[in-house]
């Protein structure tokens, strides 16, 4: 098969895996079964990757700020409150975008709470996608150690630990609380003076 062709199908397959609001593969183990069983560059694996995967979570995101933009009354005015509180100071920018870049919890949820807040979505991504070029070079350069233990086992190890299930489960509770808690009283902020 063409090369073109295969990191295509690649970026649709990692793509769709990031589209998904909780419960997919992490895409490093994507990157690790290909890396072993293909003969792709580890460059163009990760390239392909990391873009796919910061296309899948930026398409994630705007899906939640549609959801959110339907949303009326007092969990819209909840929702902007944190963005204008986010918004209002640099260290929080910067913060927020080391936690998408170097993050290890499930970025979907980062993703989703950051649509739904609306916050401007693509210094998120660019910082997801610079972090994901380091981490998937790391995963994919490591394939062949990480062979060694058995790979089967650490790939359902990851999608059925009950920590893990558990830390997906609490995420997606705390994002569906997100626009529920009065940020404008803990922020003292006015959503109201703000509005775009």
């Amino acid at each position: 098969m063409n090369m073109a062709i295969e990191l295509a199908l690649v970026f649709a397959v990692v793509f769709a895996v990031n589209l998904l609001p909780a419960f997919g593969p992490p895409t490093w183990s994507v990157i690790v079964v290909l890396e072993l069983n293909t003969d792709l560059p580890l460059p163009g694996l990760v390239i392909v990757g990391a873009l796919a995967a910061a296309s899948g979570r930026f398409t994630l995101a705007h899906s939640f700020r549609m959801f959110g933009s339907r949303i009326s009354g007092r969990m819209r005015r909840n929702l902007d409150a944190v963005r204008i509180a986010y918004e209002r100071k640099r260290r929080n920018a910067l913060i927020g975008l080391g936690l998408f870049a170097l993050s290890p919890l499930p970025s979907a949820q980062l993703f989703g709470a950051v649509g739904l807040a609306g916050v401007r979505l693509l210094p998120f991504t660019l910082a997801f996608f610079a972090g994901r070029l380091v981490s998937y070079t790391i995963y994919g350069g490591s394939a062949q150690l990480v062979e060694h233990y058995s790979l089967p086992e650490t790939f359902m190890d990851t999608l059925t630990s009950p920590w893990g299930i558990a830390l997906q489960i609490l995420l997606l509770v705390m994002l569906a609380v997100l626009p529920q808690i009065d940020w404008a009283k803990i922020f003292k902020v006015n959503p109201d003076e703000n509005q775009e």
